[in-house]
């Protein structure tokens, strides 16, 4: 009787015959629920040191990959500047011959020039020697 007035009025008896103002079973709840969410704060703070691990190493890997990646784009930059340079060399090349074969149309011309004047001179020095 006693145990039902005290409980009417919000009071209540623990295992040690203790007085509480929450009844028994809300208490044992509550402790479990403060022991859970104990746990819960450090699986977080757990997660987090991963996370926090896992986002170093995600760090470190996009920097190496930028540091790839510009290797990649300067090597890219330095074939297209080969191919240009190869090419502008062919160009002079290719130059370079249709000026060489034009100096030797010039020269041949010359030469065959030189030769029929050698062949007017020959003459011209025969009909002098047999004229004396």
């Amino acid at each position: 009787m006693a145990d039902e007035a005290l409980a009417r009025a919000g009071l209540h008896f623990d295992e040690l015959n203790k007085i509480r103002v929450l009844e028994p079973e809300v208490a044992q709840q509550t402790v479990e629920l403060k022991e859970e969410c104990k746990d819960f704060v450090d699986k977080i703070a757990d997660f987090q040191k991963i996370v926090s691990g896992f986002i170093e190493v995600v760090d470190g890997v996009a920097t190496e990959v930028e540091k790839e990646k510009m290797k990649a784009i300067g090597a890219r930059n330095l074939l297209k500047s080969i191919a240009k340079q190869r090419e502008a060399q062919q160009l002079q090349l290719v130059a370079l011959i249709t000026e060489r074969k034009m100096q030797l149309e010039r020269l041949r011309i010359q030469y065959d020039a030189l030769q029929k004047a050698e062949g007017e001179q020959n003459e011209f020095i025969e009909q002098l020697i047999l004229q004396k």
